[in-house]
């Protein structure tokens, strides 16, 4: 059974402990198996160290960005498989573009595994296009595509 996530929004990277790290690592194993190899509890400690890194999410779903100069990525999104289709991701990828948009991003990127249709349903219903292929990213036979999408411009501080 996996640890309950505290909520975290735009988490700061010094906050990381140890038992965060583990329950990140046990969501994204539900949500992630077979090919889609989840991601350890030191993976994700290390991603989070990074400034240009941020967390959005609860204990039901989080989505983790990266955020360098006009362009941002979102690097996973996971949500509790009981969880979903309740509009959890939309609202991660609405969340997602608003924390990149208000970081200075213009554009961003994600990568998907070309066999989860669920997520392609997802990200195309929200806008994402297509960009590219990497084949045999995730396993041999199974590629990644790379999705962007637009962020417009960053909101004017006042």
């Amino acid at each position: 059974m996996s640890h309950p996530l505290p909520s975290a929004t735009g988490a700061d990277a010094d906050a990381v402990d140890p038992a965060f790290a583990q329950a990140l690592a046990a969501l994204h194993g539900r949500c992630f198996a077979g090919p889609h190899r989840p991601w350890s509890a030191a993976e994700f400690a290390a991603l989070l160290d990074s400034h240009a890194c941020f967390l959005l999410g609860d204990g039901a779903g989080f989505a983790i960005g990266r955020s360098i100069a006009d362009e941002a990525e979102l690097l996973t999104l996971a949500v509790a498989p009981e969880a979903r289709r309740q509009g959890r991701g939309r609202a991660l990828l609405e969340a997602f573009r608003a924390t990149a948009r208000a970081r200075g991003a213009a554009r961003a990127f994600l990568e998907v595994a070309a066999d989860n249709l669920p997520a392609l349903a997802l990200y195309h219903a929200d806008g994402w296009t297509g960009a590219g292929r990497r084949r045999g990213y995730y396993a041999p036979g199974l590629d990644a595509l790379v999705l962007c999408r637009d962020l417009g411009p960053a909101p004017k501080g006042g």
